[in-house]
Formats: C-alpha cells, structure tokens, sequence
C-alpha cells in the first residue's frame, strides 16, 4: 500500500507523494546543545528514525536533514553559571547526544547542519525579508514584520491574538507590532556574535533552521518534522520567514508532528523528581529497551512513559531475543508485507509490534528446523525495519545495568563447566548448588540440545 501520513498543515491523512519519484527530502529540528537529551527529546529522534527507514525501502534516494542548534541564549545561559566555555559546552553535549542516540539504534542523518556554520546564509535569507518589505531593522535588531503576512497562521490556526498571548512575546518599543518576532539580536561583549549589516550580532532561532533547510535541501522540500511543541511559534515562523522570502513558496509539503511526553502521569519536570535523561535511563536499560518503549504508542498520541513500561519493554525484548536463540540461524527474509502495511498507514507502531508477538509466537511453534528457520526470518526481518533485533541473542543477554555486581563471562562460564563435571558425576546437590549461586547473581541458566546457554535476568 502507498506510505500515509497525517499532513498538520491540512489536519488529515494523506497518501505520500514526493516531489521526485526516485528522491524524498526531510528536515527534522535537531537539539539545542546545552544539556543532555531527555525522554522527550528522544520521541522525534525515534519516531523519524521510523519514517526514516520506511522511506529508505520505499524510494531509492533519501535525504534526511537534522540540525544542530550550537548558538542559543540557553547555551549562552548554562556557559555563564557553569564556567565551560561554549565551545567545550556544545562539542561535550553534541557528543553525549550522537552516542544517546546511536544507543537507540537511531541511523544518523545524511546530513547534521550546525547553526554557527550557517550565519551567512541566515545573513543572506534577513537581507532579502527586508528587501521584500517583511523585515525592518530596529535598534540593532531585525524583526520579521507578522502583519506583512496575510496568511500566518495557516499551521497552528490560532487568531493572532491567541499566538501573541501563547508564545510571550517580548514587549519591545522597537516593535512595529506586538506580534513580529526576532530574526537578528544585538550581542553583549563576551557573548558570541558574528558581523552583520545591522551590528555585530546573532541569529534568532527560527531563521536558522529556515536558512540551514534551504541550503541542504532547497526552497521546497518534502517533509518537515518535529514535537508538537513546535508548531508554534518556530514552525509557524519558519513558515512566514521562507514563504515571504521565496516569492510564496511552499516551504515543506508535509508537516508531521509527534504527540507530547508525560512521565508516570504527569509533565517531566525536575522539580517533580520525574525527569529522565536518556543517558542516566541508559546505565539501567538496554537502548532498545527505550526505543521500544518510545514506539508502544502511536507518534501522534501522547506517550506516558513509565518503569514499568521500560520493564515491559525489556521482557518483550527478551521474548524475542530467546526466540531468535540457538539453532538452526534465522532464513533471510524481507519483512512481512502485514508489517509494512502497518508502518505505511502513518507510522502505526503499536500494530507493528503486535505483529512481532505473532511472529515470536510461529517461532515458538515452528516443527522442524526449516520451518524454525524461516519463522526465526520472518522475525528477525520485522524486527529491523523497525530499528530492533539488531544484537546477537548472546550479546543481548548477557548485557548488565551500569554498577551492577557481576560476574565476568569466564567466571559464569567456569562455574558452567563445574556444573556439567558435577552433574557427570551425579553429585547433583553440588550441580544445584550451582546453579542457584549464579541465580542468586542474575545469571539464569537454560539447559538445551546444545548444552547450557546463560543469560541475565
């Protein structure tokens, strides 16, 4: 079946048609880079890592866009109270984020565009708004005139009135009206800033994913992703900002926004003592324990994410990997054509993971090797196109939460041996004594045709 999605810009469901057959185009805004990634940064991250990979088996070309945001007042903000310069600050956490989400089994965009290394283009994008009449400067800032736009709004469908009182606005007396918003900003000496035609300054943050967006991928693109959080005000200015600058044009033809993130039941917030960075989740589940959990939801639904949800993710995950265990290996195989159908009807995760129970469960039944073999496929197939299943089974059971008293792989294997020696000479007391020494350790054992296999629990 044709890829579906939900178009925000149209408020329904629409059949995918790129504006090349052979080459799909997709820009998703990328992090801030003051601090480390939490559960909610990380949803966009996986959900278009999905779309992503659904359109890589779908077309023969993809050009998956994801900025950087390395010049921001928060960054400024967190250089200042903590000391680190704001190269160290943003190098350090864009660092931690590739390796956050490399742990997700996340493929990295084709390309990652940084802010700083776009100021010309962002210089370039000021100059024409002003040209056109949609742009003035004011007291060494330059503002992107609202009402010079008939159509904004069209994203958010939000009265004017209700977008000044939802995004703010700062109140300026350099404003023409209280609904324009910042394109360049004045910098303060020891703040970063970059010479311009209006003073030495930096960009705000709209204009620099409309600037990186047209220089990596055009005028007009195909998708554009992000949280719902982001339809207003960045993606509604986005909008104004490359429309009035292009002569009208259509910045991206689909715009799919993932649901919002709570944490068991209420909004992530550290004061509540519920807000979980990826990396600290990280040094207690396995990453695709958290990927899983981030698709158990539809992407445009809200996702409660819970430890008890991480627990159940990592069971399931344990269900398949046991499946996918010993002999005979899995067949090659492509991935069902229920799995894809699922996939292509915007993204539907949660019906897609159903089905990965289903093929788990054929493996389990599966009489014969070759049957075996071509359920463990099947599985193993369904499984990848969603970004799981990608470790060896013995890899993945023998992983172990960061700090956890364990036993190395040689010590657990001696203790093996010394059981099978024991249990050769029907000493079986010291055999179980064995056993329940490493299952007192989290190591559980599992006796099969091919002798004893271990994993922890």
């Amino acid at each position: 079946m044709p890829l579906e999605l939900y178009n925000t810009l149209t408020r329904r469901k629409e059949r995918f048609e790129p504006m090349r057959p052979d080459h799909v185009g997709m820009y998703v805004c990328g992090p801030t880079v003051y601090d480390t990634a939490h559960i909610g940064n990380a949803r966009p991250v996986v959900v278009f890592d999905v779309l992503n990979r659904v359109l890589r088996r779908l077309y023969p070309s993809v050009t998956y866009v994801r900025n950087i945001t390395d010049v921001d007042d928060k960054i400024i903000d967190r250089s200042r109270d903590s000391g680190e310069p704001i190269e160290a600050l943003t190098e350090r956490t864009t660092r931690l984020y590739h390796e956050d989400m490399d742990a997700l089994n996340a493929l990295r965009p084709d390309v990652e565009p940084r802010a700083t290394h776009h100021i010309a283009h962002m210089i370039g994008l000021i100059g024409t708004l002003i040209d056109k009449g949609h742009a003035y400067a004011a007291e060494g800032h330059v503002l992107f005139s609202v009402p010079s736009m008939g159509a904004y709004g069209q994203l958010s469908r939000r009265s004017l009135d209700e977008m000044i009182a939802g995004a703010r606005v700062e109140v300026a007396p350099y404003k023409r009206d209280a609904s324009d918003f910042v394109l360049w900003k004045p910098s303060a000496e020891g703040q970063p800033g970059w010479d311009s035609p209006w003073g030495r300054g930096r960009p705000g943050w709209h204009i620099e994913c409309s600037a990186m967006a047209k220089e990596h991928l055009g005028v007009t693109f195909d998708i554009h992703g992000g949280g719902l959080d982001l339809i207003f005000p960045h993606h509604e200015n986005e909008i104004a900002q490359s429309r009035c600058a292009h002569d009208g044009a259509d910045l991206a033809r689909y715009w799919v926004h993932n649901g919002f993130v709570t944490v068991e039941g209420e909004k992530m917030s550290k004061s509540l003592g519920n807000f979980f960075t990826v990396h600290d989740l990280l040094d207690e589940y396995p990453g695709e324990a958290i990927r899983l959990t981030l698709m158990s939801a539809h992407y445009r639904q809200p996702l409660d994410f819970t430890r008890d949800g991480l627990k159940q993710s990592k069971a399931t995950l344990d269900r398949w990997y046991q499946a996918l265990r010993g002999d005979p290996a899995p067949a090659a195989a492509e991935p069902s054509a229920e799995l894809l159908a699922a996939l292509e009807d915007d993204l539907n995760t949660p019906l897609a993971i159903s089905h990965l129970h289903e093929l788990a469960t054929a493996v389990n039944k599966a009489d014969g090797d070759a049957a075996k073999a071509a359920a463990k496929g099947a599985l193993l197939a369904a499984g990848q196109a969603l970004g799981l299943l990608l470790q060896e089974p013995e890899a993945w059971f023998r992983w172990a939460p960061k700090g956890a008293a364990e036993l190395s792989e040689d010590a657990i294997q001696g203790l093996i041996d010394a059981r099978l020696a024991a249990r050769k000479a029907k000493n079986f007391a010291e055999a179980d004594r064995i056993r329940k020494e490493l299952a007192d350790q989290g190591i559980i054992l599992e006796d099969g045709p091919q002798g004893t296999t271990w994993k922890r629990g």
